[in-house]
């Protein structure tokens, strides 16, 4: 195994059962699951390269939070609540953009500068004198890492991204993704099935070998997850030595040149750094990307995320980053029909629960770290749903 890996052993008495299937079909669950797990945990906005210039931004619709990325006149990265102070309107309505030095709400035309204090409303004699800063936009907590944008809406449990992200931080920065650029735009996808679903197929590769056959011919055996500890998880993989058998890993293999950055173990590796509760930074090679889920509803999830490149990046590096993406699409489209048969079985009588491997303690961890912020998810039946909020404080008082 990598040198990297972190000394986790699986014990033999872990419970094998995951969460109850009522934790995939609850409407109180969900709203609990906004506020505690989603807005309180940090959550990657976009690259810095998605806002360039000083005026560029970014908006972010996630969990009932409107969120604007900018980057103010000194080049700075902030992040508002696109919220306008007057009537509560979008103040943004673009996905991206860029504005000359201020930006200016589309219902009455109040004035904000790019550090988010108020220049003006408009007709202002039909006002009381406003104060710029008493009336400026509503920050939303904004931290860079790596080059990654993260917001957190409310105040929550973890630390600096910086700080709990650290057992990632000497094995990443070999990839210098602060300095990339978009390989496209922030890419959004919506399926049908709970939020919940996706993570739990992501957080294992027990299902690769049977239902990823690019993936298998590419790493194979080689691949291993690591389980979520403090909020953090890993999974590794190098190319398989008999790679080839699909026309997409053949053509990769064959061309993707070894990258000069990365030490040796890690220039022919994929490897995948997953932040609680629904982020993954991914790494080739040739790439950085992140992707996440937010809830849209019980049965509804948006799949979000963003491929980022090398600024100075040759022909060979462009194709091998072309075919990358062809295995992972192809590879999320599975991942999406798994997560579709998964979820749909659980309205089901007979089913009966999750019965565990050894190989998806990653799923088993990660419920755990859900179990803790809602100790209702413990339970094997579910609270009436409008005594859910009620039934969950009370197991957390009594903890």
């Amino acid at each position: 195994m990598n040198e990297m890996i972190r000394d986790i052993s699986i014990p033999n008495d872990w419970d094998r059962r995951g969460l109850p299937g009522w934790c995939y079909h609850s409407t109180a669950l969900l709203e609990l699951e906004k506020q505690h797990v989603f807005r309180a945990h940090w959550q990657i906005a976009c690259h810095v390269s998605d806002v360039p210039e000083p005026g560029a931004y970014l908006t972010m619709d996630v969990v009932g939070e409107r969120a604007l990325i900018l980057r103010d006149k000194d080049a700075g990265v902030r992040a508002f609540h696109n919220i306008c102070r007057h009537r509560g309107s979008r103040l943004v309505a673009d996905e991206t953009g860029a504005c000359r030095n201020a930006l200016v709400c589309p219902f009455h035309g109040w004035v904000y500068n790019l550090d988010g204090t108020l220049r003006g409303a408009a007709r202002p004699k039909s006002f009381p004198p406003l104060d710029k800063d008493e009336f400026a936009l509503k920050p939303v907590e904004c931290e860079v890492w790596m080059g990654f944008v993260f917001i957190r809406f409310a105040p929550g449990p973890q630390p600096s991204v910086a700080e709990q992200m650290k057992p990632f931080a000497e094995e990443l920065s070999h990839y210098r993704s602060e300095e990339m650029v978009p390989a496209g735009g922030i890419w959004t996808q919506e399926t049908p099935v709970n939020w919940k679903s996706v993570r739990d197929v992501d957080n294992e590769g027990y299902h690769v070998a049977m239902a990823h056959p690019a993936l298998q011919d590419l790493y194979g055996s080689t691949y291993y997850d690591e389980p979520f500890v403090d909020g953090l998880c890993r999974s590794f993989a190098t190319y398989n030595p008999h790679a080839g058998r699909r026309w997409s890993v053949r053509h990769y293999v064959k061309i993707a040149p070894g990258n000069p950055r990365l030490p040796d173990r890690l220039r022919k590796a994929w490897v995948y750094f997953g932040l609680f509760p629904n982020a993954v930074i991914a790494v080739t090679p040739e790439t950085v990307q992140f992707y996440q889920e937010f809830p849209l509803g019980v049965g509804r999830t948006l799949l979000r995320g963003g491929i980022y490149r090398y600024r100075d990046e040759d022909r060979a590096q462009r194709l091998a980053r072309y075919l990358a993406f062809r295995i992972d699409r192809d590879t999320q489209a599975e991942d999406v029909q798994l997560t579709v048969w998964s979820n749909e079985a659980m309205t089901s009588a007979a089913f009966a629960g999750f019965y565990l491997s050894d190989l998806e303690y990653g799923v088993r961890t990660h419920h755990d770290h859900l179990r803790r912020v809602l100790p209702v998810m413990t339970l094997d039946e579910a609270p009436e749903e409008k005594e859910m909020a009620g039934v969950n404080a009370r197991i957390a008082n009594s903890e």
